[in-house]
C-alpha cells in the first residue's frame, strides 16, 4: 500500500492532518474515514482497515478532525456539527483531488458523524459504520462525572482515554440538538452496520436502533469478540476486505 500525508482546511478554517492510502494498482473507488471521539486517523485498527481496502483497490483518506492528532485547533472549540463539517471539507479536498468519496466508514463517534454527513454529500453511495452509537448523546457518559462543572461553570478538563481535554458547555448542547432518527431513516444510501456483540464501550443494542431505522439497502455484521477499539489485528483486517466486498455491488 503506497501513502502520501495530506493537508486540507477543516470546518473552523485550522488545517487538518490526512494520510491518503492508496492500491498499487488501479483504483477502483475512494472511501472516507472518520475516526472515534478523541482518537486520530493513526490508530492501528485504522490503519489496517485502509491497508485491506487498498488491497481491494479502494482508496481512503482517513483524517484528523480539528483539535486531534496532528490537525491544527483547539478541542474545546469543536462538536459533533464541527466533526461532520470537517467530513464535508474532507470531502471536497478528495473532490478537488480525483473524485468525492463513494463510501463514508466511521468508527465509533465518527460512525455517527457520517450516518448525517451522508446527507451532505452527493458522490457517497454507501455507509458504514463500526462500532457506533445510535445518539451522539451517548459520548457524554464518558464525562458524566464533569457534566455539572461543565453546565455551572461553562467548561471543565476531563480525562478522555487517559488524557486531558477542555469540555465546553457548547459541545453539551451541540449533543442535545442532534437527533439521528430521522438522519438514519432518510439516509437513501446502502448501510452497512459492524458491531461486536461484546463491546464494553458502546454496547451492540446501538446497533440494533441504527439498524431498525434504516431502510433497505441495509446489512449487518457482527464483528465477533471484537472490543470497540478492534485492537486484535484479525478484526480491522476482516472489517476491512469485508466493506470492500460488500461494496462492489454498489
Amino acid at each position: 500500500m503506497k501513502s502520501e500525508k495530506v493537508e486540507f482546511k477543516g470546518a473552523l478554517g485550522e488545517n487538518l492532518s490526512g494520510r491518503i492510502d492508496m492500491p498499487e494498482g488501479e483504483i477502483v473507488s475512494c472511501a472516507l474515514f472518520a475516526h472515534c471521539f478523541t482518537c486520530s486517523k493513526n490508530l492501528r485498527a485504522v490503519g489496517n482497515i485502509t491497508k485491506a481496502l487498498a488491497s481491494k483497490g479502494i482508496e481512503t483518506l482517513r483524517f484528523d478532525f480539528t483539535g486531534l492528532g496532528e490537525s491544527e485547533g483547539d478541542f474545546a472549540d469543536t462538536n459533533f456539527s464541527s466533526n461532520i463539517e470537517d467530513l464535508v471539507a474532507a470531502a471536497d479536498f478528495m473532490n478537488e483531488r480525483r473524485g468525492g468519496p463513494a463510501i463514508l466508514i466511521g468508527h465509533s463517534l465518527g460512525g455517527a458523524a457520517v450516518l448525517q454527513a451522508a446527507h451532505k454529500l452527493d458522490s457517497v453511495k454507501a455507509v458504514v459504520t463500526i462500532g457506533a452509537p445510535s445518539e451522539p448523546k451517548h459520548v457524554e457518559k464518558h464525562f458524566e462525572s464533569k457534566k455539572e462543572e461543565i453546565e455551572r461553570d461553562g467548561e471543565a478538563v476531563v480525562k478522555l482515554a487517559g488524557r486531558p481535554f477542555k469540555v465546553k458547555k457548547q459541545f453539551l448542547d451541540d449533543l442535545e440538538k442532534s437527533k439521528m432518527d430521522t438522519y438514519i431513516t432518510n439516509l437513501n444510501k446502502a448501510l452497512l452496520v459492524m458491531h461486536a456483540p461484546l463491546d464494553e464501550t458502546v454496547s451492540i443494542e446501538n446497533a440494533a436502533d441504527i439498524y431498525k431505522n434504516a431502510k433497505h439497502p441495509k446489512s449487518f455484521v457482527s464483528l465477533h469478540k471484537a472490543d470497540h477499539l478492534l485492537t486484535e489485528e484479525t478484526y480491522s483486517l476482516y472489517a476491512g476486505s469485508l466493506i470492500a466486498e460488500w461494496f462492489s455491488i454498489y
